[in-house]
């Protein structure tokens, strides 16, 4: 029953993640994740500085709270001028680094772990459930569950105005729809996405859950839909491969499930028919042969 939990919250965060990195993908906005993934652990410490407590609740507010104050902070930056990798670079490592100091300033004597926190354990899953409605399941696929249905209701209820949004937001802009309201919207969730998935694979890891199925779905697909259903079925397929892998070779399931990650972009990115570039090379030397041929 435990290996159906850990293979149940491995293929949530895959699809969960999936899911919600195909706007991140599309819009450039891809490196934004990783700050947020990192940033966490400064709102778990300032939420243990107020409450006193490590109730997982307060903590998932506070690391939800950070995720959008990295996007605010991102966004600020970029308005004053400078160029959005470097925003994201300065607000990602300013806050990681205010987490790490006020953990040995403020928490040195408390439990807060920074290397579950960002390395996760997804083993541990199946031992720290809640009770809802009389149904007992992991906490980590409750808050996995509740996260996905908020991305679905999300894409379904405004699916044409974030696309139109990422691909012409300037037509966007002057038919009256919310750009930035959009953009925070969406913001918001990537924050969600991340905190309910970084208890069980990592703040590190999510990171490859966010990116690789998005972009591996991209060199599959080129429409919107397409991409959403290659990524989760990308990122249910790393989850499942590598935890029977990390198992026959007992090592960190969670590495192995990203590790599957750049497995499966590279043998699309190699052997993709027609556009793969093992299939272009062997073109190009069957164009080269046949010229040399007709000469």
């Amino acid at each position: 029953m435990n290996e159906f939990w850990v293979l149940l919250t491995g293929s949530l965060v895959g699809i969960t993640c999936g899911l919600t990195g195909v706007f991140l993908i599309l819009r450039k906005t891809a490196m934004i994740a990783d700050a947020i993934s990192h940033t966490v652990l400064f709102g778990i410490v300032v939420a243990f500085m107020v409450t006193q407590s490590l109730n997982g609740v307060w903590m998932l507010i506070g690391a939800a709270l950070a995720g959008l104050l990295t996007t605010f902070l991102v966004q600020v930056l970029q308005s004053g001028g400078l160029q959005e990798d470097a925003a994201i670079g300065v607000v990602f490592t300013s806050l990681f680094a205010l987490g790490v100091l006020l953990i040995t300033l403020f928490a040195g004597n408390v439990h807060l772990d920074v290397e579950h926190v960002l390395m996760g354990e997804i083993a541990f899953v199946p031992w720290d459930t809640w009770s809802i409605l009389g149904f007992e399941m992991p906490k980590a696929v409750w808050m996995l569950l509740f996260v996905l249905f908020l991305n679905i209701s999300f894409l379904v209820l405004f699916y044409k105005e974030i696309k139109l949004s990422t691909f012409d937001p300037v037509f966007a802009l002057s038919i009256g729809l919310p750009i930035m309201g959009m953009h925070y919207s969406y913001m918001t969730l990537v924050s969600l996405t991340t905190v309910a998935a970084f208890d069980s694979v990592g703040a590190v890891l999510v990171v490859a859950m966010l990116i690789g199925p998005a972009a591996t779905a991209y060199l599959m697909s080129k429409s919107v839909r397409g991409m959403i259903i290659w990524s989760m079925t990308f990122g249910i397929t790393a989850a499942i491969s590598g935890y029977y892998l990390a198992k026959l070779w007992n090592t960190s399931i969670a590495g192995m499930m990203a590790a599957m990650i750049g497995v499966l972009f590279m043998l699309v990115f190699l052997f993709k028919p027609h556009d793969g570039w093992v299939w272009k090379a062997v073109n190009r030397m069957r164009t080269n042969g046949s010229k040399a041929l007709s000469r």
